[in-house]
């Protein structure tokens, strides 16, 4: 199966994100990609609250979520969107970030809420606290896909280990990391993190990424590092999107992760201990 990663650059207008994103799944299609993955928050990168209330939609009325399932329709592809931003039901006001698996019929086979909020001090200029804006999920998720079973995850969840070690021993070939990484720790953390995950798993890694300065009608501007990422089992960089909106794709072959985890049979190896 071919995957294609799309790397965007979506402000925070989801009307003007739209025809970008649908367009490039179109070129993905178009080169016979038969899985297409998009980054984190494909919809709308911002970081004013205010600006998110007015703009986003609910589940059921997100114009992105109907378009893609179209699109997924279709091209009959595999359509993982990375993550959307949704206003919710919550009482506190909490908007949902969440990822979809589409099937090729347009239907949602899997869907997954972002586990572990960014809530950090990067520096002094930089700072992020998610939860307040966002509530986090509380269930890992594994799905079932033509070439095996995939792995969801969001951008910060690469740093927890456990979560990524959860999903392969519960199945998962493929493991998915949309995200919108900051520019100062992507550099510094984002292909190790990415290529220590596959390793650690024996599972192919793809990591669509939104890139470079985002449009912002309110708020503080954002800016994101780019570089998607497809890594193998064995922990080799396949493709790097560098910082360009595109797209980058791989031939997803089962046989490496069946033989990086028999060369590496760390998954069967869990050994209880006592300490601290």
């Amino acid at each position: 199966m071919r995957a294609a990663l799309v790397q965007l650059n979506s402000g925070d207008d989801p009307a003007q994100n739209l025809p970008v994103t649908l367009g490039l799944i179109d070129e993905a299609a178009a080169l016979g990609s038969q899985f297409v993955l998009t980054p984190e928050v494909t919809n709308c990168v911002s970081s004013s609250r205010s600006w998110q209330q007015s703009v986003l939609q609910t589940q059921d009325q997100d114009q992105t979520l109907a378009a893609l399932r179209d699109a997924a329709r279709n091209h009959r592809i595999w359509l993982l969107i990375g993550s959307l931003a949704l206003k919710t039901s919550d009482a506190d006001g909490r908007f949902a970030n969440r990822s979809f698996l589409i099937t090729p019929e347009g239907e949602i086979a899997a869907w997954y809420d972002k586990i572990h909020m960014f809530d950090v001090a990067v520096s002094e200029t930089e700072t992020y606290h998610e939860s307040k804006g966002y509530r986090p999920g509380d269930r890992a998720v594994v799905a079932q896909m033509p070439f095996g079973k995939l792995g969801m995850t969001i951008c910060y969840d690469l740093r927890f280990a456990h979560l990524y070690r959860h999903l392969a021993k519960s199945g998962a070939d493929v493991i998915a990391v949309p995200a919108a990484f900051s520019p100062a720790t992507g550099a510094a953390h984002w292909e190790v993190l990415l290529r220590a995950r596959a390793i650690e798993t024996g599972s192919y890694v793809l990591a669509p990424a939104q890139t470079g300065h985002h449009a912002a009608s309110k708020g503080r501007p954002r800016a994101t590092y780019g570089h998607s990422l497809i890594v193998d089992p064995w922990g080799k960089v396949l493709a790097d999107g560098g910082e360009s909106r595109g797209i980058i794709t791989v031939d997803l072959e089962p046989s490496k992760v069946a033989n990086a985890r028999m060369s590496i049979p760390a998954m069967t190896h869990d050994t209880e201990f006592g300490g601290p």
